[in-house]
């Protein structure tokens, strides 16, 4: 995508809204995610909306840092200080990231059914999607997959963290759960599971199928998305019933 021309000039399949409108947002760069925002571009060069978009990323990301990570803390007047970017556009983007961040502080009510994999990550968006350690989690569930409770377990450093199977299962037994979904997340935005993260799995549905509860899935979370392990692997397969 040239990043100098104005967005009319660009083809219908490249414009920034029309992908999103037939790819869906999930599908789209960040700079085209915010060109959305700044509806126009401008700034040095005259750039298009996704060029100026890029800009403001390069200069978040100048010292090293993730820029997402920078764009979700910045103040009006640091954004503002980025050439190109006026008031409007700089409420235009705090705005759009703040919604971003209350959409994913929802809390499930006690009692939601929790009955797939895109459930249950919106369950533990709060307390897992965005943190910058990572954090073990469990969703406890009644014989017909009502929400009992959500529990961080463990909170470890920046790159790893580790649970014993008597923390998890404690707190199983002590809200009387009869399923479990299990997760934690990858700070790093990469969902691929680790060799760790497949042993541990694998360890935990051993000690669930001793114990009776059952862990119906395991989920990475980070950075907007997620992965279901158990919808990648055959870790599964053993232990259903």
């Amino acid at each position: 995508m040239v990043y100098n021309l104005r967005i009319a000039d660009l083809p219908l399949s490249e414009r920034p809204r029309e992908r999103l409108l037939e790819l869906g947002a999930k599908n789209l760069t960040p700079a085209e995610l915010i060109a959305i925002l700044l509806g126009t571009g401008q700034g040095k060069g005259k750039l298009s909306a996704v060029g100026l978009a890029q800009y403001i990323l390069n200069q978040l990301s100048e010292n090293k840092r993730d820029p997402l990570s920078v764009l979700r803390e910045i103040s009006p007047t640091e954004l503002m200080g980025i050439s190109g970017v006026g008031p409007a556009k700089a409420t235009a983007i705090l705005a759009g990231m703040e919604l971003g961040k209350r959409a994913f502080q929802f809390r499930p009510s006690a009692k939601a059914i929790i009955d797939s994999p895109n459930a249950a990550a919106a369950a533990f968006s709060h307390d897992l999607m965005w943190q910058s350690q990572e954090r073990f989690a469990v969703l406890l569930l009644d014989t017909k997959n009502s929400l009992i409770s959500s529990q961080v377990i463990t909170i470890g450093i920046a790159t790893e963290t580790l649970i014993h199977p008597r923390e998890l299962f404690r707190e199983a037994i002590r809200h009387s759960a009869t399923n479990m979904i299990i997760a934690h997340n990858h700070p790093s935005g990469n969902l691929e599971p680790s060799i760790e993260d497949l042993n541990l799995t694998e360890q935990l549905l051993e000690c669930a199928k001793i114990v009776g509860i059952p862990i119906l899935d395991h989920l990475i979370i980070g950075n907007g998305n997620f992965r279901s392990i158990r919808q990648n692997s055959t870790l599964w397969d053993q232990y259903s019933d």
